[in-house]
């Protein structure tokens, strides 16, 4: 719940560096409707957070900042999407999912990105060949260059650090 002084903390802030962000984000993405999308998910997360507008000294600095992890994880999801999509248009049309699948998917897939975030590359590759692809530590080991303990502890990690990703 907001309190009223942070309600009009946020409001000032949103009136009066709206349409500065928008600008400046339209510059950087060339796209109005995404960099309409950016702007509106950098106001949410600013709203979903506890910090107080009043104590920005500056606010556009901020606004930057937010803005800039956010058009991170849109570009993510935007290389995610046309990933998928370019795989599965190598699928017969037979076992192509329909258009509402293939947002379920796409959606999953970005949240499993989300959740493997900050894992070294092998330690997500081991994770997502074990998941994805069912292969046995054996395979996973041959895959990777690496003995089956050390495919047993990359699996460990991932499985931690998806379950600490989930209950954060």
């Amino acid at each position: 719940m907001i309190d009223n002084v942070r309600r009009q903390a946020l409001q000032v802030l949103y009136s009066s560096h709206h349409s500065w962000l928008l600008g400046m984000l339209s510059r950087k993405i060339r796209n109005r409707s995404d960099a309409q999308d950016v702007t509106s998910e950098t106001f949410l997360q600013v709203v979903d957070s506890d910090l107080d507008p009043r104590l920005f000294h500056e606010p556009k600095a901020f606004l930057t900042t937010v803005a800039k992890r956010v058009l991170f994880h849109f570009h993510r999801r935007q290389t995610l999407e046309r990933d998928y999509l370019e795989r599965m248009a190598l699928l017969p049309m037979a076992f192509a999912p329909s258009a509402e699948e293939r947002a379920l998917l796409v959606e999953a897939i970005v949240q499993i990105d989300r959740a493997l975030h900050g894992l070294p590359l092998p330690v997500r590759r081991a994770f997502l060949y074990s998941q994805l692809d069912g292969m046995s530590q054996e395979q996973i080991a041959a895959e990777l260059g690496v003995s089956v303990r050390t495919v047993a502890r990359y699996l460990t990690q991932a499985l931690r650090h998806c379950m600490l990703a989930t209950a954060g």
